[in-house]
């Protein structure tokens, strides 16, 4: 794990001064972690519970999964309700508005990479 940065560190300074002028550094950094785009697309296009995630990312361990999901909850990209019917009651994970949005801006990044990767 990455260490905190340092409040009188050089990157520190730099990434207080990139982020008044854009704060595109930031959300990436945030949306960049491994696994949360991918979580998120997939919970978009209905693979919408914990055990089929794992099944899609068998390599992800529980704990991260686990740990992804909550964030994209606290984001507010993405909801979690139960499963009508179910018993034991089941969840299920959807994407918001919000997080929608966030993903036809990724499909967009994944075109753009694809046109113009080598």
């Amino acid at each position: 794990m990455a260490s905190e940065l340092k409040l009188q560190s050089t990157n520190y300074e730099n990434l207080k001064i990139l982020a008044e002028y854009c704060n595109v550094n930031s959300i990436l950094k945030r949306i960049g972690l491994r696994w949360k785009m991918q979580l998120l697309y997939c919970i978009s296009e209905e693979v919408y519970q914990f055990s089929k995630l794992k099944k899609v990312f068998p390599t992800i361990s529980d704990q991260v999964l686990a740990k992804r999901i909550a964030e994209l909850q606290d984001e507010g990209l993405i909801c979690k309700s139960e499963i009508p019917g179910t018993n034991p009651q089941q969840l299920k994970y959807s994407a918001t508005d919000k997080g929608k949005d966030l993903i036809e801006i990724i499909l967009a990044l994944n075109s753009w990479g694809e046109k113009w990767e080598n």
